[in-house]
This record gives structure tokens, C-alpha cells and sequence, in this order.
């Protein structure tokens, strides 16, 4: 990785670190910029398993690549590419999020941020737990509960962006994605590091 790129991540870096607050947990974290600097990545993304960075993608090199041994041995060409298309989804999104944003406080211009978190965790007694929050400028914008399947806004004008979130069918999707594919996610990435560490403890 180079310096350009080094830089990006060191964006997510800072939050990308935590333990699992459960026995398994998936997060996918994101940062869409307005206007970056030369050189630097209009969006960044890196995906964490359990404390680990196990992809990354950003804007500039166009595609999501392994960042540990195990996920690369493990995923085929095709995997990558799909992966690949969720983060040019993730930015489109983004810098869409950060357009609306903008405008919401009648700014014009200048350097800002869109950051975004979503995931799932698997817990100790099998339950399962989803995360879709977003930020704006560092600060918490909105964020889902799929236990109540609800948008809480944290400033007033997510209000906004809150009630247009709740006119479709919004919320029915991602309590799906959360529960469903992303565990399906999660669950597959742990059976490929444990099928790593295994390999590792055999020779031994």
C-alpha cells in the first residue's frame, strides 16, 4: 500500500481496532470526502472481522482487496468482484448522503465528510445483533434499530432525511440484510479463519 493510500485508511484505522463486543462481529466502515486532498481517495472502505481489517477498498485503485492471508486463499476471483461492486454501491451512496448533507446546512463548498458503519454481531448466546449508523462531519447524523425497525435522528436536520428514509421500504431491507446476509457473511469469514488457524496448528 502506498502513502496516498496508507493516508485513507489511516481514517479508518481509528475505529477499526475495537474487540467484537460479541463472539463474532462483521463491520463494514466507510468515509466519503468532499473534496480531498491530491492524490487522496474521494472514498475509502474497510471491512473488520472480530478486531481484524480483513478488506479494504478505495476509490482510486477501483477494487476491494484482501488484507489478511486467510481471506485471500479462501476467496475466488468472482467473491472479489462482488465485493468490489458493494463498495462502488457503498460510495455512490455516500458521496449521495454527503451531497444532501450539505445542502441540509446550506453549505457550500469547502471540506467534508460522510462516514458510515453498518454490521452484525454474533452473540454468546446465538442471538444476533445489527449496526447502521452514519455521521456527518465526525458528528452522528442517523442511525437504524432493527430491533424497533426505526431511524432515530441525532440533529435536527436529519429529521429531514428520517422521514424519507420511513416512506418505503427501507427499514424491511436492512433488518433483512442485517439478520440474513450479513450473518451469512460473517458466519462464512470465521469458518475460513478457523479453517487457517487449524491448517497452522496441524503442522505444528
Amino acid at each position: 500500500m502506498g502513502p496516498v493510500r496508507a493516508l485513507g485508511m489511516g481514517l479508518l484505522l481509528g475505529v477499526v481496532c475495537g474487540a467484537a463486543s460479541g463472539l463474532h462481529s462483521l463491520r463494514c466502515f466507510g468515509v466519503a470526502l468532499s473534496e480531498p486532498s491530491p492524490g487522496l481517495p474521494q472514498y475509502v472502505e474497510a471491512w473488520d472481522m472480530d478486531g481484524t481489517l480483513i478488506s479494504s477498498y478505495d476509490s482510486d485503485r477501483g477494487r476491494a482487496v484482501p488484507r489478511v492471508g486467510w481471506m485471500a486463499a479462501n476467496m475466488t476471483p468472482e467473491d472479489w468482484d462482488s465485493w468490489t461492486q458493494v463498495a462502488k454501491y457503498n460510495h455512490k451512496i455516500a458521496h449521495g448522503h454527503l451531497d444532501v448533507a450539505q445542502i441540509l446546512y446550506n453549505q457550500r463548498g469547502g471540506a467534508h465528510t460522510w462516514q458510515h458503519m453498518y454490521g452484525c454481531d454474533l452473540l454468546e448466546d446465538g442471538s444476533t445483533r445489527g449496526y447502521w449508523q452514519h455521521a456527518y462531519d465526525g458528528r452522528d447524523f442517523i442511525a437504524f434499530h432493527t430491533d424497533t425497525m426505526t431511524f432515530s435522528a441525532a440533529e435536527a436536520a436529519a429529521q429531514r432525511v428520517k422521514s424519507k428514509l420511513e416512506e418505503g421500504n427501507l427499514p424491511e431491507q436492512l433488518k433483512r440484510y442485517l439478520e440474513g446476509t450479513c450473518m451469512e457473511w460473517l458466519r462464512r469469514y470465521v469458518s475460513y479463519g478457523r479453517e487457517m488457524l487449524e491448517r497452522k496448528a496441524s503442522t505444528i
